[in-house]
């Protein structure tokens, strides 16, 4: 069994679209370990603020299986197969994690935007803060800590699961 972390993010409709988000993994795996929601800006492109999180499950998938259903999951939930990278979306599902395994195919784990984007590295300190990342040997708490907060606007937001 594998230990997976997974980034979500929405700026259309955020709110209905976390909950879709976390309704449909807990179908998928089970039992989930939820972050925080944080709201922040968009990055790369002008357009509304977004929700982020991050989960963890276990998983008896393989990464490709896992990217699949992924996609799958956004399509179901108005995101197009051929959407720009920086765009508003319905919904963005993102693995991070798969164990501590790094590797470039089907898709570049870790997943780079851990270390870029303060809304998947906070959300990942908080959840997996004694976690070591793969390449860095960094926990996510130290390389949280080290991060330049000053690139990124980002705060956590009280959340209604209802």
């Amino acid at each position: 069994m594998a230990k997976i972390y997974i980034s979500i993010g929405s700026n259309i409709d955020p709110a209905n679209y976390i909950r879709v988000a976390i309704t449909e993994l807990r179908a998928l795996f089970g039992e989930l370990a939820l972050s925080s929601v944080y709201e922040s800006e968009a990055v790369g492109f002008s357009g509304d603020n977004f929700l982020n999180m991050v989960i963890a499950a276990d998983t008896l998938l393989d990464i490709d299986g896992l990217v699949t259903r992924f996609k799958q999951i956004e399509r179901r939930h108005g995101r197009a197969a051929n959407a720009r990278k920086f765009a508003p979306r319905t919904l963005d599902i993102d693995l991070l994690l798969y164990d501590d395994l790094v590797v470039t195919e089907p898709v570049v784990l870790p997943r780079a935007e851990i270390l870029s984007n303060a809304f998947v590295l906070w959300p990942l300190a908080e959840l997996a803060p004694q976690l070591v990342h793969p390449t860095s040997a960094l926990s996510y708490q130290t390389l949280w800590q080290n991060y330049d907060k000053s690139q990124q606007r980002l705060w956590p937001v009280d959340f209604d699961w209802q």
